[in-house]
């Protein structure tokens, strides 16, 4: 085996193009233990965070700016270290849609909304030197990007009115432990909006949607766009991964401006123990985050439950719906 930083990824979560309904009291009408903030008036109060990013008060957001429309990406690792994580993911999931179904515009509309789910297998094929030798060349295979369909799905992606669209998600979710061991997230997320938009994945970015990417992985970002890869001998797979920024240019220019795109990670704040097992470092999506700014999260995927992270995603999109600018 390739002397990696074997399971790397990603996926995750993502959503909320703009608030949560609220009742005649003032509290949340939220069907799940989600803690999304905001309010679906425009008379709600903003979160610390809201109020950083917009720099002004939620009456102060037009209803004609923030945006109606959310696209939602999951990239999860499918390497074999990710069972634990997937089922507490899926087990989530009929609540993440829950709260989804209450989001409003800021004129009392239900939220357009799309998921899709892509894993992080990429087809790449790698010879690693050990003793001054290569070894004879790994070949991995993967999803490069297509979205994971299932019985009855009319398209590669979910909509709102579809039937059964939480169980079918959980399905399509459930990805499997069988792709690579080294995972590509980013780069996942590349084919899955770029080079998958000319195919299967054709039609599922709408320009007036806020596009919303979640990565889970308790590894760390392996990206390549090569298909042929020799690895130094003694260096891991960051020796001659894709520069994070090559991503974020990547999704700047897909939407035309930083605003109308976010990002949330659940991986490895440090390295971790927890109900799911290990997870290392993930440095390189920690870069990632950093560089998107205030328009991505990173969350813990050692906490125990996954809820967490997922709430803290959907706060993320959120905000950056309301703040959604034009061209």
């Amino acid at each position: 085996m390739v002397n990696k930083v074997h399971h790397l990824l990603v996926s995750a979560v993502a959503a909320g193009c703009v608030v949560v309904a609220c009742d005649s009291a003032g509290t949340q009408d939220d069907p799940s233990s989600f803690g999304v903030t905001g309010s679906g008036g425009d008379s709600g109060s903003l979160n610390q965070r809201d109020s950083e990013v917009l720099g002004s008060s939620d009456s102060e957001v037009s209803a004609d700016t923030a945006c109606k429309k959310m696209d939602i990406v999951f990239v999860v690792d499918n390497s074999l270290s990710m069972k634990e994580e997937q089922t507490n993911l899926a087990s989530n999931f009929p609540k993440f849609v829950d709260v989804l179904n209450k989001f409003t515009s800021k004129n009392g509309e239900p939220i357009d909304y799309r998921i899709a789910v892509t894993t992080t297998g990429i087809d790449v094929n790698v010879t690693e030197v050990i003793s001054g030798k290569n070894q004879p060349t790994e070949v991995q295979k993967g999803e490069n990007g297509a979205f994971k369909t299932t019985t009855g799905m009319t398209r590669p992606w979910l909509e709102r009115s579809d039937a059964n669209i939480s169980s079918t998600f959980t399905t399509i979710a459930n990805v499997g432990l069988a792709g690579p061991s080294w995972e590509m997230p980013l780069e996942g997320s590349r084919r899955a909006l770029g080079d998958r938009l000319q195919d299967t994945n054709k039609g599922f970015v709408r320009d007036d949607a806020l596009l919303g990417i979640v990565y889970l992985t308790d590894e760390d970002d392996c990206s390549l766009t090569k298909a042929n890869i020799t690895l130094p001998e003694g260096s891991t797979c960051s020796a001659v991964s894709e520069p994070t920024g090559t991503y974020t240019s990547f999704f700047d220019k897909l939407k035309g401006v930083r605003g109308r795109w976010a990002a949330a990670v659940i991986a490895g704040q440090t390295k971790c123990k927890s109900t799911f097992g290990s997870a290392i470092e993930a440095k390189r999506l920690k870069t990632f985050v950093t560089e998107v700014g205030a328009s991505a999260i990173f969350s813990s995927i050692c906490e125990g439950d996954l809820s967490k992270g997922l709430e803290e995603a959907l706060n993320t999109f959120n905000t950056a719906c309301k703040s959604f600018p034009a061209h």
